[in-house]
């Protein structure tokens, strides 16, 4: 197994000159760790003392305790360093001038899982825009992408379908590192702040994050393990309806189903369709939380059986139209809010494209959506390959 260094680890073995003198600022969460689960913040306090001064956190919490969306965190004190912990899912999801007057450098260490529709590049966009306009320096620690770097899939976002779950035309599973992903904000997408990374040492492109070596650390509460973020680019497509996507389970994400699922007519419906890599073995559960609390749910768990075929926008999108086409009376559209969008519908959001879920509405074949999308894809890929800090 490879022996992959995170940007943590680099940092603290070889402080940059750059950050001589200077206050550091901490945006992170509970699975900022290093290898051997020593905490980012106490990493950092080691070395720089009183210079770190402020902690950020973003959706989900300092110790990813909050469960859902739109369930805010509220500023604190860390328990461990006495220090100000600013939430940036709170009254604002934006550094005020106020938090940021108490910096010089926010060093960034946060595990993304690859999915555009995840917040924590969207707060890590924020914070560069704000480190622009206070004349502020941004330090990004790596992590690897848990779901590789090789592979890109899905639509690109539609920017009339901008929100807090995509702001840029990314498609759903971007294929980036952190570190990569800011590098493209800061450049493509023209935020142009005073941006530093420190790359990772011994990974590449086609890992997966079993082959790190790395401890994982469930960066929210619904993503236990490295399989819910293998399956999240697809399943999270759930959260725009009302069959449970596996909140309330013990398996989020690789769960999902509803009181109303005929799992035989599911997998009827797609004989026909190539769903690589992955087994759909009908179960039945019943959520302790969220969507259908205590109620008998039928549906299936995703088995994937080879990562490296396995497509899971395709799949999720297959299976989502499958359910339409045969629940359609007791299936239903999530309403508004999501994610402090009031107005569009969530699925919309989530998707990127209002297109997208009309033609699922008109039985769209996903052969057919993935060529509709397929040029704007290959741009995109072409775009990213700009900002590899790992091969091509």
């Amino acid at each position: 197994m490879a022996k992959v260094s995170l940007g943590l680890e680099l940092l603290t073995a070889s402080p940059p000159k750059s950050l001589t003198g200077k206050r550091i600022g901490l945006l992170c969460n509970s699975a900022s760790v290093d290898r051997r689960l020593v905490h980012a913040r106490e990493r950092l306090a080691s070395i720089f003392g009183e210079r770190l001064t402020a902690i950020f956190t973003p959706q989900h919490g300092l110790f990813a305790e909050k469960q859902d969306n739109m369930i805010e965190s509220a500023h604190r004190l860390d328990p461990l360093l006495g220090i100000p912990v600013f939430s940036l899912y709170s009254e604002t999801r934006r550094p005020t001038r106020e938090m940021f007057d108490r910096i010089d450098v926010l060093v960034v260490d946060l595990q993304d899982v690859g999915t555009r529709v995840y917040t924590f590049i969207y707060t890590l966009s924020y914070c560069m825009e704000a480190a622009r306009r206070y004349d502020k320096s941004v330090l990004v620690l790596d992590r690897p992408n848990p779901i590789g770097g090789a592979l890109t899939e899905g639509n690109c976002l539609e920017t009339s379908w901008t929100s807090f779950v995509g702001r840029y035309p990314l498609p759903m599973r971007h294929g980036m590192t952190i570190g990569e992903i800011a590098r493209m904000f800061n450049q493509a997408f023209g935020i142009g702040c005073d941006l530093t990374v420190i790359p990772l040492k011994g990974w590449t492109r086609d890992m997966l994050f079993a082959e790190t070596g790395l401890p994982w650390i469930a960066p929210s509460p619904n993503l236990p393990t490295p399989l819910s973020a293998l399956v999240y680019p697809g399943q999270v497509i759930w959260e725009g309806t009302n069959v449970s996507e596996g909140r309330g389970t013990t398996q989020p994400f690789e769960l999902f189903g509803a009181p109303f699922i005929d799992p035989r007519a599911v997998l009827e419906t797609l004989a026909e369709t190539h769903l690589p890599g992955v087994s759909l073995r009908p179960v039945e559960f019943e959520p302790v939380a969220n969507k259908w609390q205590g109620q008998r749910c039928l549906g299936f768990q995703l088995h994937v059986i080879d990562p490296e075929r396995f497509r899971p926008y395709r799949t999720s999108l297959a299976l989502l139209g499958a359910v339409v086409k045969n629940h359609g009376n007791a299936f239903q559209w999530k309403r508004p809010p999501y994610e402090y969008e009031h107005e569009r519908m969530p699925i919309d959001l989530i998707l990127g494209d209002r297109a997208i879920r009309e033609a699922i509405e008109q039985c769209a074949a996903v052969e057919d959506l993935e060529l509709g999308w397929q040029a704007k894809l290959s741009e995109y890929d072409d775009l990213r390959r700009a900002f590899f800090l790992y091969g091509s």
